[in-house]
């Protein structure tokens, strides 16, 4: 069966700088959006964890996704998440989501609740009835307590709007069996010290939240591996990206390390929304070494052609 929609590349979901009274800085925002699109990244994603969209009401994030589909101007193919723990939370941003002329909606399940397979995919479909666009489902079920299972993704498969899937279980067999098994639905990266595992199995498309501040090298991952099929050269800049990796993930700080990597590259994100808070000075000073060190590595790769 042949994707209605093909989720390919680097998709971005993107931050949400703030000011310190935790509003929201529509400039910076424009910066980051302008950035991405300059470095090359495939496609950006409004609403997602990432975007704390867990301290924001379905009225901010509509406005955040119509304030980025305004400012791409379709450069760029926008994914809305849909993420809530009530469905009406869900059914009304995925609703949003088709009236400001998104591409596709970002589908996770409802946090909390831990519905079964079949509770979750009949969720999902009134989601999906509610949007009538390309799905991306969000398997991540350390957040959110429920994997989706094979009947589950037997359920959702009726519908062609299910085609991509970003797999965040970290479980390689999971991997493994939507490769083989749902090939009709794309296989995405969204574990990222395993996106050269990934692309191997025959993922075309990373959602990865350092692309907010390393596009480019993320980017350059993608086309060793997706483009070029040259796992040699994507060996050697996995490498290379595994200490920012090691970062991101331990300590639980991803989205303070994400956004400071954002005020690194000279836009200001700004600070978290409660009850997150940033980075301290000896973390800071720890990023900013493994950004340094990480980049002049993945560009002596690239420079040997």
């Amino acid at each position: 069966m042949t994707p209605i929609f093909r989720f390919e590349g680097i998709y971005t979901p993107v931050v949400t700088p703030h000011f310190e009274d935790s509003s929201v800085n529509w400039d910076a925002l424009a910066d980051v959006i302008e950035y991405l699109i300059g470095a090359g990244v495939h496609g950006l994603i409004s609403g997602g964890s990432t975007g704390e969209n867990y301290a924001q009401t379905v009225e901010e994030r509509i406005a955040l996704a119509r304030f980025t589909h305004d400012r791409l101007q379709g450069r760029l193919p926008l994914v809305v998440g849909t993420g809530a723990m009530l469905t009406s939370d869900s059914i009304a941003l995925a609703t949003g989501a088709k009236e400001i002329g998104a591409d596709a909606i970002l589908l996770a399940s409802p946090p909390y609740s831990v519905p079964t397979d079949r509770e979750n995919a009949l969720n999902a479909l009134a989601i999906d009835k509610a949007a009538d666009l390309p799905v991306m489902l969000y398997n991540y079920p350390h957040r959110t307590g429920t994997m989706m299972g094979e009947e589950f993704l037997d359920r959702v498969g009726r519908s062609r709007n299910f085609c991509g899937i970003k797999e965040s279980s970290g479980d390689i067999n999971r991997v493994h069996l939507l490769a083989r098994d749902y090939p009709h639905i794309q296989l995405g990266c969204g574990m990222d010290d395993q996106a050269l595992e990934f692309f191997a199995w025959g993922a075309p498309f990373w959602v990865c939240g350092g692309s907010n501040f390393l596009p480019r090298e993320h980017v350059a991952l993608y086309n060793a591996c997706v483009t070029q099929g040259n796992f040699a050269k994507g060996r050697r800049i996995m490498s290379a990206m595994m200490p920012l990796m090691r970062v991101l993930e331990q300590g639980g700080k991803f989205i303070q390390t994400i956004k400071h990597g954002v005020t690194m590259n000279g836009i200001a994100a700004g600070a978290m929304r409660a009850p997150l808070k940033g980075l301290n000075k000896d973390d800071k000073r720890a990023l900013e070494q493994v950004v340094r060190v990480l980049k002049q590595k993945i560009a002596d790769i690239e420079a040997e052609g």
